[in-house]
């Protein structure tokens, strides 16, 4: 695994959650295999799991890590090509990420889009610009269009809560006080998908998914209908692609609470979290047996270090195959 960018990295997914859940149980059995490289993780967004977890999930496989805080504790960048760079970035990108690429043998990046530039965000011009100017791996903590490692936790959650091979997998859209992207959304139905859920996806009218992510499920406006006998709801909040980046306007009716899910009475609820409560999801269902968040949110030190293995792997065959030349 020389990226994890989507899921078209993941290789053969049924495999990788078995390892996943496999490391779950014996967290330290490959706390070697990394020992002599380093991880670099930069953040041009907030975080709290996906820093934690990732963190954790590289010293757990003895991977020297240092973290940055690219938007707080470095150069402003410029990322234009043949740039004047006479206005507020000091520094340019093929600069900043050839250097950091001298210093580490894998890269860890979270970069979210702009909401402003459709073309560029879905392009992931950051994501783009550090593998060409590092040619290192690259570890997405989530990027302008996809989430991967929190997709990866959610197969694992599903597969560890779910009695059925195919369960019904509802993502429903819900209210927010601000726009956000698509980014987990899109990711999460892409990975249902190529799991072999039976996906359904509901939300008010113009607010639909990258349509490659969503090729194969049903989609419908009708919330309560999609959520007939679901076994799984992930709720969550995304903006319009058109006109891209704009907030929904309403839709506070289509809170997740109790009363909804009447035709729903043994789902489970899942959430990536930071979930706003009362807003998205009630109390009720937040703190009842039916929801899964921290199940998800436990699941993201596991995907993190599988996928961090694979990568490590990948590597040492690099280095077998340069040294047997």
């Amino acid at each position: 695994m020389n990226q994890f960018l989507s899921v078209r990295d993941a290789g053969d997914m049924e495999e990788l959650v078995i390892e996943a859940l496999a490391m779950k149980v014996n967290p330290y059995k490959d706390q070697e295999i990394g020992r002599g490289l380093k991880l670099g993780m930069l953040f041009m967004n907030s975080s709290l799991r996906t820093r934690l977890s990732t963190e954790m999930a590289a010293k757990n496989l003895g991977m020297d890590v240092q973290v940055l805080n690219l938007a707080a504790e470095a150069w402003a960048l410029e990322f234009e090509e043949h740039a004047i760079m006479n206005g507020n970035n000091p520094e340019h990108i093929k600069e900043a990420a050839g250097v950091i690429g001298s210093y580490f043998d894998v890269l860890a990046l979270r970069s979210f889009p702009s909401l402003s530039d459709q073309v560029k965000d879905e392009s992931e011009a950051v994501f783009r610009a550090f593998a060409r100017h590092t040619a290192k791996p690259i570890l997405s903590m989530e990027s302008a269009t996809r989430h991967p490692l929190q997709s990866l936790a959610d197969i694992m959650t599903i597969a560890e809560h779910s009695p059925i091979k195919r369960p019904k997998v509802v993502l429903t859209w819900a209210p927010h006080i601000k726009a956000l992207p698509q980014a987990v959304p899109a990711s999460f139905a892409e990975w249902s998908i190529a799991a072999g859920h039976d996906v359904h996806i509901c939300h008010p009218p113009g607010l639909d998914l990258d349509p490659e992510a969503t090729a194969g499920a049903q989609i419908s406006s009708n919330q309560a209908e999609t959520l007939r006998n679901a076994d799984f709801i992930y709720v969550k909040n995304w903006s319009m692609r058109n006109p891209y980046g704009k907030a929904y306007e309403g839709g506070e009716d289509w809170m997740l609470t109790e009363a909804i899910l009447h035709q729903a009475p043994d789902a489970k609820i899942m959430h990536c979290l930071p979930v706003r409560r009362n807003v998205e999801i009630s109390d009720e269902l937040l703190d009842s047996p039916r929801s899964l968040v921290l199940d998800q949110a436990a699941n993201r030190l596991w995907s993190a270090q599988v996928v961090l293995k694979k990568m490590i792997e990948s590597l040492k065959d690099e280095k077998t195959k340069y040294v047997g030349n």
